[in-house]
């Protein structure tokens, strides 16, 4: 049985001439670079988020950089960011020279910690950067609170939960990455909102950040040639966009596909001691872009051997905390233990998650996990 992570190919197949005739029309105009495609697409993602300013990138980590040269940020800035997530949410904020506080998680949600948030804040923290991690967003309205009361910017890191809603105690409802002063995402391929190469975008609801914000990724330029602030080269490529229009209009769909495999896994694995699914918050829709297991009695890494040997493809998100790693060692701030980040790097697994997925392949990997724990 051939199983993947992600089904990019089937996919597309069934969007295929919508996007075929489209590539073959920005072949035909030549119209690469910041032409009609690109704008279609930006207004079309704004009406979906109902979010007043989308500026598209060239991938998520250039979306995070801009945000936070948007914000004045000046070297020495602390900024706090969970210790659990990819790389590329710390990698910005130290190329920016800024200094990545990391904070714990919430062992239940794996998003960053409202403690860790509050017993880390100084004089010098500017930014709290919350990841809405594998699918599902972070506690928003309290740390929109907490930003609040301490004059501190909120970034989101949304590449992982595009299509989520957030729901606000007094009912509202709004999208993650619309909720910050700036929103992140990436459209890289096996995201829930993928293209077929690298891409990004930024969200703001503020008018004179969403100016800076496209100034930024062009150049610092509104006007060519006249350059008002210093600004870097991130665009979002025509034939990316084309891909993203056609594929948008399914977003929800694909994210109910997703939520079906969830459930079927969740209801498979119910009765195994020794693997927990994953928690799903109740302020917040969980679109699952990984569907991630913590095993118990350090039993992860023998069973993902054990997928392993049965073709049944798996991932760890993530093996080693963000201040374990070579990159961060100068800038981990002499961080030994985040008890919540240390346990979930040895426990997490990610099943195969994806919006083609039929019963037949969901019911062959949860025998084999059963069948595992069984043994």
């Amino acid at each position: 049985m051939n199983i993947q992570m992600v089904d990019v190919k089937s996919q597309y197949l069934k969007i295929k001439d919508q996007i075929d005739s489209g590539i073959q029309e920005v072949l035909n105009n030549t119209a690469f670079i910041n032409g009609p495609k690109v704008k279609q697409f930006q207004e079309e993602f704004e009406a979906y988020l109902d979010v007043k300013h989308v500026i598209p990138c060239a991938n998520g980590t250039d979306a995070l950089q801009i945000a936070m040269m948007a914000m004045g940020l000046r070297p020495g800035d602390e900024v706090i960011v969970p210790a659990f997530t990819y790389v590329a949410t710390a990698e910005v904020i130290a190329l920016l020279g800024l200094v990545p506080v990391m904070v714990d998680v919430d062992y239940d949600t794996f998003n960053i910690s409202l403690i860790g948030i509050k017993n880390a804040i100084t004089a010098k923290t500017k930014a709290i950067v919350p990841v809405h991690l594998f699918g599902q967003s972070a506690d928003m309205e309290s740390i929109l609170k907490i930003a609040e009361d301490n004059n501190l910017f909120v970034i989101e890191d949304n590449a992982q939960a595009i299509g989520s809603d957030y729901m606000f105690d007094d009912g509202r409802k709004a999208k993650a990455g619309t909720l910050g002063h700036i929103g992140c995402t990436s459209f890289y391929p096996s995201k829930n909102l993928g293209c077929y190469g690298d891409g990004g975008a930024i969200m703001t609801n503020d008018d004179k950040l969403g100016v800076l914000l496209h100034k930024i990724a062009n150049h610092g330029q509104s006007v060519r040639y006249y350059h008002d602030v210093v600004g870097c080269n991130s665009r979002l490529d025509s034939i990316q966009a084309v891909v993203l229009s056609a594929k948008l209009p399914h977003l929800d769909d694909y994210c109910n596909a997703r939520i079906q495999v969830a459930n079927f896994y969740d209801n498979a694995f119910a009765e195994i001691d020794q693997i927990e699914t994953p928690h799903r918050a109740h302020y917040t829709t969980h679109v699952f872009h990984q569907y991630t297991l913590k095993v118990k009695d350090g039993k992860r890494d023998d069973l993902k051997k054990y997928l392993d040997d049965q073709k049944i493809p798996s991932m760890i998100y993530y093996p080693v905390p963000l201040y374990k790693q070579e990159a961060f060692k100068d800038s981990s701030n002499g961080l030994e233990n985040l008890a919540m980040t240390e346990l979930l790097c040895k426990e997490v697994i990610s099943l195969p998650i994806h919006t083609e997925m039929d019963q037949e392949q969901l019911k062959f990997i949860s025998e084999k996990v059963m069948a595992f724990f069984n043994k």
